[in-house]
Formats: C-alpha cells, structure tokens, sequence
C-alpha cells in the first residue's frame, strides 16, 4: 500500500446517489415523497396498534417494533441524503459517519432478527392455536424483542470497534449514500481483512439462523394450513402469511447481495443501487403490505375512523 496517499481524516464527503445536476430536483422530490409516505405510515401503524384494543395481540406487538425499527433507520439514512442531494456541503464528520453507521446496522440487524420471531409468532398462532397466548405471552414478547434489539447492538458494537481503529484512509471520498461498512473498507489503507471477514461471517450467520428459523416455521406451517378442512381458514392463513413472506423475500434478498459476499469497490454503485431498496423503499413498503393485506388492520382502523366522525 502506497503510504503517501494515506491520512487520518476528520470527516467524510458522501458522492450520493448521481453527479448529474439535472437529476437533483427529480430524485429529491421522489425520496422526499417515499419518505414523507415512511414516515406517515409507520407512525400510523404504531398508533392504530396502541389505539385499536382489537390489535392487542402478539402478532401485532411485533408488527409495532417492525414499523418503529423502519421508521428509525430510515429517519437515520434518508434526511442527510436529502440535504446532500440539495447542497454542495457533502460532509459528514468521522463520528458523525460512525454514528450513523452504528445505529442504521443496529436497527437493520433488529429488523432481521424480528423478522424469524414474527415468522415464529405465525407458526406457533397457526400449528399450535390452543396454546398461543400462554406460548407468547406478554413477558415472552418482551424477551424475544429485547433479544433482538440486544444482539443487534452488540453486532454493531463489535463492527464499530475494529472500524475505529482504521489508522488512515486512501481517500475520504466515499462512494455511498451514506456510512455503511463496505465502502469504508474498500478506503482504509490499514489492513482490513479482519473487518471484511468478520463482516461476512456475522452476515452469513445471521441471515442463515433467520432464514433457517423462517423456512422451518413456513414448512410447518403449509402443512398445518393443507390439513385444513375449512376453505376459509386456508384462505385466512395463507393471506396473513403472504403478507410477511413478502417483506421477507424482498428484504433478506438485498442484505444477501451486499453483505454475505467479500466486498469489492468495483461493485459500490450495484450495492448503492440495492441498498435504496432496503433503506427506502422497504420501510415505505412494509406498513402497506401489512394494512393492505391484512383484514384485521382494515378493520380496526375503519373503526377508529367511524368512532371519530361520530
């Protein structure tokens, strides 16, 4: 490694998503709009929730930390990006830049996380019916989310310390969004193999232990559902799952194409276009497929808004 190139930097200057200056109106507009959509449906998922006493199940309890967990590292990415698409003062500082990349990975390991415990829920709601509310029961809720967000934390700690300790950087140019690991790495001029791997293997873990978790729970519970002698329960399992297999497919296919391969900076602006749609576009999603596909959600918020007008 040439070390005349290399220095310790203060702050960062984020390239965004384009250099085009025609496109800056176009895509601040677009992201303002996805976000204000984000922004507006999550914390109206929350409160329909605690406001609805019909939503007072475990289901629901976990679909209430997925919208704040959306709503949180979409509020952490998407108001600095907008700033940066605006102005010409890109920077970001070193902590602020680490800040930022500690709390957007422990929101986003949470939601992986969340994701098998709802996949969990599902099975233990449908295979094992009787039993449900003593299985989750209120302290049991409360256990499993803060696991999540508990493991989450300490993934991102453990990321966070040995990215500290990076001494100097060929560049403070990143070629991002925003401070996510990969394209800091690919800038170090230290020897960062111990970052990447330990990357790739904390990935791949959690991604195999939740999928693993989820196909298991899914696999059980097709079958319950094919043993079902009532059409209409078929037909309600099956809709209640589609929505959470949705969010799924969609959300643990772009961590996949990012994270659980060796980082390459002939790859970034592939890994920036992929990362829009877990850090944008899914959290804008999520509440919709949920309230969209879900009766329960419908319901319940057609009857707050009747109680209102009268």
């Amino acid at each position: 490694m040439d070390q005349e190139n290399c220095t310790a930097v203060t702050e960062f200057l984020l390239m965004g998503l384009s250099d085009v200056p025609e496109l800056r109106g176009l895509l601040f507009l677009i992201f303002l709009l996805i976000y204000g959509v984000t922004v507006v449906a999550n914390l109206g998922m929350i409160a329909l929730i605690q406001a609805s006493s019909q939503l007072h199940m475990p289901m629901y309890f976990f679909l209430s930390h997925l919208s704040f967990v959306d709503l949180c590292y979409s509020s952490i990415i998407v108001p600095k990006m907008l700033a940066n698409i605006l102005t010409k003062d890109k920077a970001i500082s070193l902590l602020g830049c680490m800040v930022q990349f500690y709390l957007f990975c422990t929101c986003v390991v949470t939601e992986v996380f969340l994701l098998a415990v709802m996949a969990y829920d599902r099975f233990v709601a449908i295979c094992n019916p009787l039993l449900y509310t003593v299985i989750m029961s209120q302290k049991i809720r409360v256990e499993l989310v803060s696991g999540c967000y508990l493991c989450a934390s300490v993934c991102s700690l453990i990321h966070l310390g040995l990215a500290f300790k990076i001494p100097s950087y060929k560049s403070n140019v990143i070629n991002h969004f925003f401070c996510d690991l990969p394209p800091l790495l690919n800038l170090a001029c230290a020897d960062v193999t111990v970052n990447g791997v330990l990357l790739f293997i904390v990935a791949t873990f959690n991604e195999t232990v939740t999928i693993v978790i989820i196909l298991t729970s899914y696999l059980f519970i097709l079958i319950t559902i094919l043993r079902m002698r009532s059409a209409e329960g078929r037909h309600k399992a099956f809709s209640t799952c589609a929505s959470h297999l949705t969010a799924i497919v969609v959300f643990h296919g772009t961590i996949l194409s990012i994270y659980c391969r060796p980082s390459s900076s002939s790859e970034e602006d592939v890994d920036k276009v992929s990362a829009i749609f877990y850090t944008v576009v899914i959290p804008m999603l999520n509440p919709l497929i949920y309230s969209l596909r879900n009766k329960d959600v419908k319901e319940a918020l057609g009857k707050l808004m009747g109680s209102k007008r009268n």
